[in-house]
Parts: structure tokens; sequence; C-alpha cells
């Protein structure tokens, strides 16, 4: 019987929000707490240090939260899914979305007898609908949450060798939660939890809608899988570009906004096919995210902008980009400049141990997500052809690089994922042509 929230909880996947959430909940919000890894160098970078330094996490934030920084200790570490034990009532995914099918074959849920409960940290649009169909009978007695996002920026600490020890920078304004079931007393513990860190936590009428719920999903392919993009992210040398710059600075032209919308528009026709409600684009941006200065853009413009043309609609987000260039509620310097808010560069494409490239996080969880949503498309009978551009952008651009450099990836296969080789298999299964 648990005492605590969540009772004895497993977390699986063991990234630096992983870490992070492990360490946020053993603040008294769960009775055991646990962690389980794939097999791998990084778990056997674990194991090392659990052995020399004991069982414990350390996640640190910065600026304002800094009183959320501490530690947990974990009574429990599986380096292999085959050594789980039947002790965990709440199950915390915190691996990428594209790996959902895999992780919970690997967690062998009908062994899991006491689990009541999975919480899906960063899943993708459909994730929640996809497990459930996949494992309708295992999850017949489990309740499955989907958050929209994880709920903060969190990486490992610049000195942190062992992946035991992480630095948050920032927690978001605002994230959402659904559940698989209805009149879910869990997700108020949940929220409970996610507000006791200072995020505001609202519900959604479904997990879709919470899962739709996530700015990345329509601003990171359009800003980071273009040429200009994988071009600064996939080069040898350094690049001197930013993320969020206007060209020649950085990625954003009036393609790229329009982009943004047209993939937007797609979404939006996928998410209302299930039955949920489609996201305001702009009124996302600037109420959950980062604001601007009604001056700027007027709040007729903003909640009303799913009501106009796509010219209008691609000028205001246009007019939008440019004014977060700076940040517009910084206090300027002695020489009157603001911060330069969009001065991010772009993180670059690194060789691993085994001299293999590594694919960075953006764009490759975006790739990952866009592909999902537009198979669940596919299967709607949607047509996605602004996403189709993107993914193959995606695609041609690392078959480009590995090919004039000679170079594999550990963590991106074109035989296995290029997409345009998916459908025409899939088609010639059916003994047609695409």
């Amino acid at each position: 019987m648990k005492t605590t929230p969540f009772g004895n909880t497993l977390i699986v996947g063991a990234g630096p929000a992983a870490i992070n959430i492990a360490v946020d909940i053993s603040r008294g919000w769960c009775d055991k707490l646990g962690l389980v890894n794939r097999e791998g160098a990084h778990t056997n970078r674990l194991k090392e240090s659990f052995k020399k330094y004991g069982q414990v996490l350390k996640a640190r934030y910065q600026g304002q939260n800094r009183a959320l920084s501490g530690e947990g200790n974990l009574d429990c570490f599986y380096g292999s899914f085959k050594e789980i034990d039947d002790r965990w009532e709440t199950l915390i995914i915190c691996t990428p979305s594209d790996s959902y099918l895999e992780v919970l074959k690997s967690l062998s849920l009908k062994k899991l007898k006491k689990a009541k409960t999975m919480i899906l940290l960063s899943p993708g649009i459909g994730s929640n609908f996809l497990i459930e169909r996949h494992f309708k009978e295992e999850l017949e007695k489990i309740e499955l949450i989907s958050f929209s996002a994880y709920y903060a920026a969190t990486k490992y600490e610049r000195s942190e060798k062992e992946g035991t020890a992480v630095l948050t920078k920032a927690l978001k304004k605002r994230i959402y939660l659904a559940s698989s079931k209805k009149n879910s007393f869990f997700l108020t513990l949940v929220s409970t939890f996610i507000e006791s860190l200072g995020v505001q936590c609202q519900m959604a009428a479904s997990p879709i809608e919470a899962e739709s719920k996530s700015i990345t999903t329509y601003v990171h392919p359009p800003l980071f899988m273009n040429s200009f993009s994988m071009n600064q992210i996939l080069r040898k040398e350094q690049s001197l570009k930013c993320m969020y710059k206007i060209y020649p600075e950085g990625p954003i032209t009036q393609h790229t906004i329009r982009a943004m919308v047209r993939l937007w528009k797609e979404i939006s026709a996928v998410v209302e096919c299930f039955g949920a409600q489609p996201i305001n684009l702009l009124q996302f941006l600037n109420d959950d995210n980062y604001p601007v200065h009604e001056k700027t853009l007027s709040r007729e413009d903003i909640d009303m902008f799913h009501s106009f043309s796509k010219e209008k609609q691609e000028y205001l987000l246009y007019i939008r980009y440019s004014a977060i260039l700076i940040d517009p509620f910084s206090i300027p310097d002695d020489k009157g400049k603001y911060f330069d808010f969009s001065a991010v560069p772009f993180k670059q494409a690194e060789i691993d141990s085994n001299g293999k490239w590594v694919i960075p996080r953006i764009p490759l969880e975006d790739y990952q997500k866009l592909k999902l949503i537009y198979e669940l498309a596919q299967s709607a009978g949607i047509q996605m052809p602004q996403a189709l551009s993107l993914l193959q952008t995606f695609e041609r651009e690392v078959i480009k690089f590995s090919t004039e450099n000679q170079v594999d990836f550990s963590n991106y296969n074109p035989a296995v994922y290029t997409i345009e080789q998916k459908w025409a298999d899939l088609a010639q299964d059916r003994g047609k042509t695409l």
C-alpha cells in the first residue's frame, strides 16, 4: 500500500530529464525510487559511478528556481530491463517518443502486476493512442498519462562525466496533462506535483490534445529541418550562425515562416481528425512561451490569428519572430541595447568515442516526432505535403553529409529511417506503386 502520491516509482531512461525528475519526485512524492536504462556504455558509466559514490543523483536549478536544487537517492538501479522486479506502482517513461513501443515491449508489462499508472514525459502527437492500440491487453488496468512536454530545460552539468548530475536552466511557464481514463484522480496528483515546482498545469480534454500543445512540434521542423540549418548542424567546421535569427544570420526567411504556417495547418487537421481542439499558433507562442509587447502585436490579432488568411498569418508570424530577435522585456544597457535573445548557436553534430557521428537532439528528435505524426496522418488518410517535404530534406541532407564525408551515424540509420523507402515498401507490400 502506497504512503505517498506516486508510491513505488520507476524512472525509465537515464538522460538529463530522467535524472532531474527522479530528484524532484524523491522529495516525498514517492516511496521507493528506481531507475532502469538499457544496456550500453551510458549504463556502464552509471554503474561505475554508483559503485564509487553510492546511488545518488544531483539536480541543480539556476536563477530564481535554485531552491529546487538537491539530491535524490535511488533504492534500485537496473542496468537491464530483464532485471526489473514487480514492485513498481508508477512508471515514468523518460525516453524519446519514437522509442516508446520498443521500451514498453522491453518492460514486459504483464509481469509488472502492481503497476497502476504510466506517465509519458515527452510524448509526440498520437503517442498515447498508439501505445494503447499496441498494448491494449497489458494496459487494461494501467492508466496512461500524457504530458504536453517535459516541464523544464535540463542538461548534464558541464563537468559531468558519469551522467548523474544535471543542470536545469529554466522551467516552462505551463504544461498540459491528460489521461487515458475518464475522471482520473491520479491526474490531480500529477498536477499538484508539477505546480509544486512553480509550473502552471492545465488539464486537456484528451491525451492527443495535451500532446499537441508542445510548441517545438510546430516550430522546430521548419526552423531546423531546412537545408540552411542542416548545413550548420552537419559540418566539420564551427558554425557562426544562430538558430533564431533572420537570414543570413539564421534560418528565418519568408519561406521558413510559410512552412511553419503550412505545417501548423497540417498538424491541426490530424489533431481535429482524432477529436481534439487544435492550437492557435500565434496565441500559443505568445501566451505559453515568449510574449511580445501589445504595440508589436495586438491582442485582437493574436486571438483571431486562426481565422485570418494564410498571407496575414505569415505576416504576423514574421513580425513575431522579428520582435524577439532581442528580449523585448529586458532592461537595455547603458548604450540602449537590449539582450540579444536570438543569439543561440547551433548545436552541431559531434564524433563519439567509436568514431561515429552523433546528430544532436535538435533536430533528430524533431524529425522522429514529425515522422510519427506523418505516419499517423497516413493511417487516417490525411495528406501532409509540408511535413513530407521537411522529412525528406532532413534525410537528404544527412545522406549527403554521410556520403560526401564517408562517415556513419551512431543514432541515425538512413536505411531504416528514410520515409520515402518506408512508404515505397508499404506500397509494394500492398501491390501498389507510389
